[in-house]
């Protein structure tokens, strides 16, 4: 597994941390919003929030005294395209049993 990508993946094992970045995936949100969201503390969500960044997969800006968190693209992009290559590895690995099972029928 890509070295970029197994941290990501490690972030988003955990549950709370996947419905930050469901939460990201609407826009940018501040920290104090993202907490509300969640039914822990304010410092476990710093947390969360602390991997996430630390993963790749979300970026922060300050505006005054907010800090602001956004899906980081090219965090996203890396785990869609290991995705889209596992995706790929198994689509033709279906494909050639689809086509031997057919075969199969046909004699």
């Amino acid at each position: 597994m890509d070295s970029f990508v197994a941290p990501s993946f490690s972030a988003l094992a955990d549950p709370t941390r996947r419905r930050i970045v469901e939460a990201l995936a609407t826009g940018p949100l501040s920290s104090g919003e993202i907490a509300a969201r969640f039914p822990i503390s304010a410092p476990a969500v710093s947390q969360h929030l602390k991997a996430l960044k630390s993963a790749g997969l979300v970026r922060v800006r300050s505006e005054a005294q907010r800090r602001i968190y956004e899906i980081d693209p090219d965090g996203i992009e890396a785990v869609a395209g290991w995705a889209d290559g596992i995706r790929r590895y198994w689509a033709a690995r279906l494909a050639g049993l689809e086509a031997e099972l057919v075969k199969k029928e046909e004699r």
